[in-house]
């Protein structure tokens, strides 16, 4: 089973445009903090631009910074623009019929998904990139 990084990547990459409190940094940079190819910073930064987190510009001179102070951005800001995966996942395993539980788990599990769902989502959104940035700095 895979994990999917892409919302601590994309967090990753936000913290460090933070962290230099509105200086201008490029892909290969970024990438280099997260110990990944500038490539893949890239397209996570393309889907944070389009949601209007951080400024881009390309070629040979590109860099990127916040759109808006760290301040004004909620974890779940950044969550959604990668479009991050759910809290968990339901297995697609043919239903058995003669079991009961094998009959009713994935509508069980879907009302537990809702809740758990809300609630990271609700968390998230009480999270700002300034606090992630003030850890980082404090640690």
């Amino acid at each position: 089973m895979s994990n999917n990084t892409q919302f601590s990547i994309a967090v990753h990459i936000m913290t460090g445009l933070g962290y230099k409190d509105g200086a201008d940094m490029t892909s290969s940079s970024l990438a280099r903090s997260v110990n990944t190819c500038p490539s893949f910073v890239r397209r996570v930064l393309s889907k944070l631009s389009k949601a209007g987190l951080v400024h881009t510009t390309t070629g040979k001179a590109g860099a990127c910074t916040l759109a808006k102070k760290a301040s004004e951005i909620s974890l779940f800001d950044i969550y959604e623009a990668v479009d991050a995966p759910k809290a968990f996942s339901i297995h697609g395993y043919d239903v058995q019929k003669p079991c009961p539980v094998s009959c009713n788990i994935k509508a069980a599990l879907e009302r537990v998904l809702e809740k758990t769902q809300l609630s990271v989502e609700e968390s998230l959104k009480s999270i700002t990139l300034e606090e992630v940035v003030s850890d980082v700095k404090s640690v």
